[in-house]
């Protein structure tokens, strides 16, 4: 591949389809497919203070978080592209309590199941704060040609084929994972398409960023206040104190923190004793590609990707970001678990 020519997100997905030796183009065709609503879904948050579609919709997600207009039309265009793209037999999302699951002929024919973030950090739509989606894809365990099961959905973060996201902000990017490194394209408004603009993306072994909301840190446990306070003072040896960014958008934390090397924590509080990111939809696929990225995530305990998901909403704790980092996080939390 020429290192000097326009490499659009088709013509890259193609090129590394020989990487997967069981698939006969159905990978490519399912991130093609995603590719597009991306591109669909960016038109609209790109309008929207100009049309109908800012604001509240006027119910609650699953999680009990009130959907926003546009987290809704996020979620219906990409269940639309994947029940077209004859590859998936099933998503699980967000925004639906159960699995949505393709009936129909074709559909049941599909290798891969998908779970899905539609629109990541919707609580900054209406300020026009980065968002995002977040996307993971396995293959199905249940037999071709039937309808998809839940057991398909509850597979550990390992047995991933991909994952990414896509952020929308000043510009538009999707960074994807096949387990062979990472790489991002940024959308060319111009042609109308995605273009490779980070190729094979290694996240920094260290940082100075720590991203985590200190609105909660008298609700956080004490390991966890302990490090924010080791973050926060002067060392000249480390860097330290590192720099506070939190944006509130998981997407654009762990972007931001992947370029230029930090930590991401959302660890329990006294109301969310068990976190309150999604396992599925937001930390598998998340830690999948920081760790092809040179990084890590935990929940504290152990990988993420280890975790054997028990429900389709499962919250977690997460710790992600510069394997150095998230190393000392966690020395913080074992020495005081032990007090």
């Amino acid at each position: 591949m020429n290192n000097h020519s326009l490499i659009t997100l088709n013509e890259f997905i193609i090129w590394r389809q020989q990487e997967f030796p069981y698939a006969k183009g159905e990978l490519s065709r399912l991130l093609s497919h995603i590719g597009l609503a991306a591109k669909v879904v960016n038109r609209e948050v790109n309008k929207a203070g100009l049309v109908d579609i800012l604001g509240a919709a006027g119910e609650t997600n699953v999680q009990g978080e009130e959907q926003k207009k546009l987290d809704v039309y996020a979620d219906n265009t990409f269940i639309a592209a994947l029940k077209g793209s004859s590859e998936v037999c099933g998503i699980a999302t967000e925004e639906n309590h159960e699995v949505v699951v393709f009936d129909t002929e074709l559909a049941n024919d599909g290798k891969y199941i998908v779970t899905m973030d539609p629109l990541d950090g919707s609580s900054n739509i209406d300020v026009n704060v980065s968002i995002g989606t977040i996307f993971s894809i396995y293959r199905r365990i249940s037999p071709v040609g039937s309808e998809p099961t839940t057991e398909d959905f509850l597979q550990e973060g390992t047995k991933q084929v991909a994952a990414g996201y896509i952020i929308y902000g000043s510009s538009t990017m999707m960074v994807y994972t096949t387990g062979h490194g990472v790489n991002g394209f940024t959308l060319d408004p111009s042609i109308g398409e995605f273009c490779l603009s980070h190729r094979n993306i290694t996240t920094p072994e260290d940082g100075a960023i720590y991203s985590v909301n200190e609105g909660y840190y008298t609700h956080f446990p004490t390991g966890v206040k302990k490090y924010i306070k080791y973050c926060q003072e002067t060392d000249d040896k480390s860097s330290r104190p590192y720099t506070s960014r939190y944006i509130g958008s998981l997407v654009a934390d762990f972007h931001r923190n992947l370029l230029k090397g930090g930590i991401y924590i959302y660890p329990e509080t006294e109301q969310h004793t068990e976190g309150k990111l999604r396992l599925l939809y937001e930390c598998n696929p998340i830690a999948f590609i920081a760790e092809q990225a040179g990084g890590q995530a935990t929940d504290g305990h152990q990988r993420i990707l280890d975790l054997k998901p028990q429900s389709l909403h499962q919250r977690v704790t997460f710790y992600t970001g510069s394997r150095l980092m998230v190393d000392k996080a966690m020395e913080f939390l074992e020495f005081f678990n032990r007090q």
